[in-house]
């Protein structure tokens, strides 16, 4: 599929839950979100036939995102069975990586060799503050089982914080020289309660890595990393692992954005910034037909913008990142 604007649709990222066993403070509020009931999120195999249609449509790669997906009750035999597919070239899964080491194994045998792990600091304590409870050493060990089991890439997520985490910028840098990770750091983007955090807490990725250049030396150009992420990346001399960024703000990528997110309640989002949606959840339940269906992708796809609007103060409204899909 093409959009109007010449862009190439063959990724789609599916949200399993909105469900997450922490609460980051950009992410969601102290309290939490208000989830959906359960019987108004996508069935297992609901979500397969959603995929089937857009196999059918020419996307090929799949990304598992949250909420947490790995708290979704049948997680595995789900991949298990989209890994089957005919067609399906991709899967990876974006978590936070606290049942990493309970599931790795799991995920690997069921196919999946691509993970990003949401990783926003290095120090117990700041993680306990920015994730309301959380504990670093669960993540901590389930990279490490990650890295043993062979998954490849393994992305780690960075959001940059002004006066949070920025301190700690030559310190992830550094994990690129140990282990073959791709640090990546992210521009704060105001969506639900980041909004309130935008105008203190935000940091370009230019301001980043001329942090890390001054303390660790000049970055070279790498290779892009295996994905349909729009990272820029670049590594240190010696390095195992490579060092991204994402100028979601800054300099925005939609230019080259390839992507549809479907929602754990059925709804599939053109763009992450853009308030479109469209019901797919009614119309599998109303026995909509495949080509109901592939008309229903075709009209997401015809609503994609050519570019947020979030750097122009455009208002925030609608939904957060974690009923959305991260």
């Amino acid at each position: 599929m093409e959009d109007r604007f010449g862009r190439r649709i063959d990724y789609l990222r599916i949200s399993l839950t909105d469900r997450c066993n922490l609460r980051c403070l950009y992410c969601m509020p102290s309290e939490g979100i208000i989830t959906k009931p359960r019987e108004d999120i996508l069935r297992i195999e609901e979500i397969l036939k959603v995929a089937d249609i857009a196999l059918q449509l020419g996307i090929n790669k799949f990304r598992l995102t949250g909420g947490e997906p790995l708290l979704r009750k049948g997680v595995i035999p789900f991949i298990k069975a989209l890994a089957l597919k005919p067609g399906v070239q991709d899967i990876a899964v974006t978590t936070n990586g606290t049942l990493l080491k309970k599931l790795g194994k799991q995920l690997f045998d069921a196919g999946v060799r691509r993970l990003n792990v949401s990783l926003d600091t290095l120090d117990d304590e700041k993680y306990r503050q920015i994730t309301r409870g959380g504990k670093l050493k669960q993540v901590w060990d389930g990279l490490q089982e990650a890295l043993r089991l062979g998954f490849r890439p393994i992305k780690i997520n960075t959001v940059a914080l002004r006066g949070f985490n920025d301190s700690e910028v030559v310190d992830f840098a550094r994990l690129t020289l140990e282990y073959p990770l791709h640090i990546r750091f992210i521009e704060l983007m105001p969506i639900g309660t980041s909004w309130m955090m935008a105008d203190n807490s935000f940091i370009s990725c230019e301001e980043i890595r001329d942090m890390i250049e001054q303390k660790l030396g000049e970055l070279q150009p790498f290779p892009k990393v295996k994905g349909s992420g729009p990272a820029e990346y670049y590594s240190l001399s010696g390095a195992l692992g490579s060092i991204g960024f994402i100028h979601a703000m800054s300099n925005h990528f939609c230019a080259s954005c390839n992507r549809l997110r479907l929602t754990a309640d059925g709804k599939l989002r053109p763009c992450l910034h853009d308030q479109h949606e469209v019901n797919l959840l009614d119309a599998l339940r109303s026995g909509a037909g495949d080509e109901d269906l592939k008309q229903l992708f075709l009209k997401a796809v015809a609503l994609k913008p050519a570019n947020h609007h979030l750097a122009t103060g455009a208002p925030e409204t609608g939904r957060g990142m974690c009923q959305i899909g991260g």
